[in-house]
């Protein structure tokens, strides 16, 4: 009998949190008036402050695998990015300085002196800027599928950058609305930015750790470059892989993830490089 109310319990628990609508969950979600919008964003969980940054026309929900797992351990901060879901934003124009910028208003509003941050795709961008341009405001930074530049064939694949370019021309003959408007403004950025050099990244204090895929749209060369330049830093490239590494390697990438977040940062040199 005791066997199976335990089972009860956590078949109990699992059905809770699949049911659980990340992204509009009136329970966890509030909104901060910052720099000219509100900001949308919710929390999950108790202990050590941990910022979840989504990607380039995603949101709150592309961190189901994530939510659960690392809010057992640390108060999970996520938001809609600037122009994305539920953080509306009419501005014409958008960068991924100012989404960095955003992130840090965010901090202050939640009077945050620092946090750890994910960040994936575009959200990995931001997590670069938010840690070059406000270093006291990250204490360890993981990032997967991020690049430094648009250049096709030197950070991105030649495919997706030309497929970008069709998508902007298609929606550049849609009837002019808020959500065209949105997303002409999401698929410039794409092949338009970052610009980000090598002096920003060796800005970046914090121990991180740069992940990609060996067949991810950014090119693992382009992955290895970026960890390089910064100082702390370990680089993971996943076998096997495309640039989706939280969904389709959630559970490893989520023990591994966790693990760095846990572990002081090691420096490797001399003698220790050949163990």
């Amino acid at each position: 009998m005791k066997k199976l109310f335990i089972f009860l319990l956590v078949s109990l628990s699992t059905i809770a949190q699949k049911t659980i609508p990340y992204g509009n969950n009136p329970k966890a979600g509030h909104y901060a008036a910052i720099r000219g919008f509100q900001m949308y964003y919710e929390i999950y969980g108790k202990g050590e402050p941990l910022l979840f940054i989504h990607g380039n026309n995603g949101s709150i929900q592309d961190f189901k695998n994530q939510i659960p797992f690392f809010s057992k351990q640390y108060r999970v901060i996520i938001a809609d990015n600037r122009s994305h879901g539920k953080s509306i934003d009419t501005q014409d124009s958008l960068s991924y300085e100012q989404m960095a910028d955003d992130f840090a208003a965010l901090l202050d509003h939640l009077k945050l002196d620092s946090v750890q941050v994910v960040g994936w795709s575009d959200g990995g961008i931001n997590g670069l800027l938010l840690a070059s341009r406000h270093p006291k405001k990250v204490r360890k930074l993981a990032v997967t599928g991020a690049n430094l530049t648009p250049e096709p064939v030197k950070s991105t694949d030649a495919w997706v950058v030309e497929n970008e370019y069709h998508v902007i021309d298609s929606l550049s003959k849609l009837p002019v609305n808020a959500e065209s408007k949105r997303q002409l403004k999401l698929h410039r950025l794409l092949v338009n930015e970052p610009h980000i050099s090598h002096a920003e990244m060796n800005k970046i204090q914090c121990p991180t750790l740069v992940i990609g895929g060996d067949h991810d749209v950014i090119m693992p060369r382009h992955t290895l470059e970026i960890a390089e330049a910064i100082p702390r830093s370990y680089v993971w490239i996943l076998p096997n892989s495309g640039h989706s590494t939280p969904v389709y390697y959630k559970t490893l990438f989520n023990s591994t993830v966790l693990q760095f977040l846990r572990t002081p940062y090691r420096k490797i040199e001399k003698e220790a490089k050949f163990f």
